[in-house]
């Protein structure tokens, strides 16, 4: 990877592209680092360090990681892209569920920036909802404080009252929903004037910036072993060598495919014959990407994040006796580990199907290679040819669907094994291997097609 970095460095043109990237980059972890106004971000990290430790399955746990750290700082890009990504999730079940917006998606490159426009406006409206579900949960949460500090927000004296409670209500909402308008915009830019997907790109930076935290943490646990807890001295070498074969492993799966062989019919037009080769149809292993563990993980943050807004950070011995209470904490990550990997496993597998079904038509795939007179060899045509395809995307999606949930549920279980929260979330290390893994095919690509236009001109 070092290497096609060096080679696409000396390409002047590429060489634009990446520091432009590094630009953009750089822009963001500055605005990851700018805390909003009325904030009192001492008490708000604790709260939230202390929330994380109870129950790292909430919704703040999960939103805190994909923000590299902003969220719980309280900074402008706080929501991170979030609001973008389930936007575009939205848009994508919409293509499926709405006719219209089907037809638009087949439109062409007109249809995709009219889908694109709408995905704009859904994130900007989605983000107004989370940030001021955001501000609501600093205005209710524990972290309240008497005098001119009003909920964990500094406000100064002479602002105090009910107007300057729906003023910085108001102006926190539209910082944070800014935040994020802002993020895909530079995501946007990226892809236009960078390298790789933007929103990627981003969602890559905040998780490596937690990297020396996560460094630090192993390097406190292996003193904590030196020093008599001797677990720790198994521990932190078997989460290095974790690491290292989970990244491998994804690269090996996200490299994995099965290919369907496909034979193309002679036709003659005109005074040219066309046709009569082999080729295949490639079916990735990982076909859903991280998509199902999003889907699984924001479906069990629920309970989590109802028991917090409800009961809060701090929870008495009679509320934890309580029949809601009970209910809602089966679905801790903490308390009720085994069964929450259980339940996780489960429904990255339904998810992975049902993603892949939204996706991948087999009849549409079918009809598309009689049309182009392309047959699978010993398949009729037809609808023997969409249950072949569909046989196959079945088997492969549940090999995919394992693989994901293996690599999710690993961090929470070594957590529940050693009794010590994992920094490091199965979904972070699939996205930022992937993303990297995108990044440099991306860049080995233009390097080629530069290499291509060179030799003919």
């Amino acid at each position: 990877m070092f290497k096609i970095l060096k080679n696409a460095w000396t390409i002047p043109e590429l060489r634009k592209k990446l520091l432009f990237t590094f630009f953009v980059i750089l822009v963001f972890r500055i605005g990851s680092a700018i805390p909003v106004p009325f904030m009192d971000i001492n008490v708000l990290k604790a709260t939230l360090d202390t929330l994380t430790q109870q129950d790292p399955g909430t919704l703040v746990s999960y939103l805190n990681t994909l923000s590299g750290g902003a969220f719980a700082n309280a900074t402008l890009f706080a929501m991170s892209v979030t609001p973008y990504i389930n936007a575009s999730i939205i848009m994508q079940l919409l293509t499926v569920a709405i006719p219209a917006l089907e037809r638009l998606s087949k439109e062409g490159e007109e249809g995709r920036k009219k889908i694109a426009q709408y995905t704009r406006y859904a994130t900007v409206i989605l983000g107004l909802i989370q940030g001021f579900a955001f501000y609501m949960f600093l205005r209710n949460s524990e972290c309240t404080v008497q005098g001119s500090q009003y909920y964990g927000m500094k406000v100064m004296t002479q602002f105090d009252g009910a107007f300057t409670n729906i003023y910085v209500g108001i102006f926190i909402t539209l910082v944070f929903t800014a935040g994020s308008a802002l993020m895909m915009w530079l995501g946007e830019q990226i892809n236009q004037k960078g390298i790789g997907n933007g929103i990627s790109i981003l969602l890559f930076a905040g998780i490596v910036s937690q990297g020396p935290q996560i460094f630090t943490q192993l390097y406190v646990w292996f003193m904590r072993g030196l020093m008599g807890e001797t677990k720790y001295l198994f521990f932190v070498p078997l989460m290095l060598v974790v690491f290292l074969g989970v990244i491998g492993f994804i690269v090996f799966m996200n490299n994995a495919e099965r290919r369907i062989p496909i034979q193309y019919a002679k036709r003659v037009v005109g005074r040219k014959m066309y046709g009569g080769q082999s080729t295949h149809i490639p079916i990735k292993v990982n076909m859903s990407g991280v998509m199902p563990i999003i889907f699984a993980s924001s479906i069990l943050s629920i309970p989590g994040t109802i028991k917090l807004f409800v009961y809060g950070s701090e929870v008495t011995q009679a509320e934890k006796n309580s029949f809601w209470y009970k209910a809602l904490n089966i679905f801790s990550a903490t308390d009720h580990a085994w069964l929450y990997c259980i339940i996780f496993f489960i429904l990255i597998i339904l998810f992975a199907y049902f993603y892949v079904t939204i996706q991948y038509n087999p009849i549409e795939m079918a009809n598309n290679l009689r049309k182009n007179s392309g047959t699978v060899p010993g398949i009729r045509p037809g609808k023997a040819t969409a249950d072949f395809i569909g046989k196959i995307i079945s088997r492969i999606t549940l090999i995919g669907a394992l693989f994901l949930s293996v690599i999710a549920i690993l961090p929470i279980v070594l957590g529940a094994v050693f009794k010590e929260p994992i920094g490091m979330s199965g979904t972070s290390i699939l996205i930022m291997v992937g993303v990297a893994l995108e990044t440099v095919q991306q860049i080995e690509s233009q390097m080629l097609m530069r290499h291509y236009k060179g030799f003919l001109e």
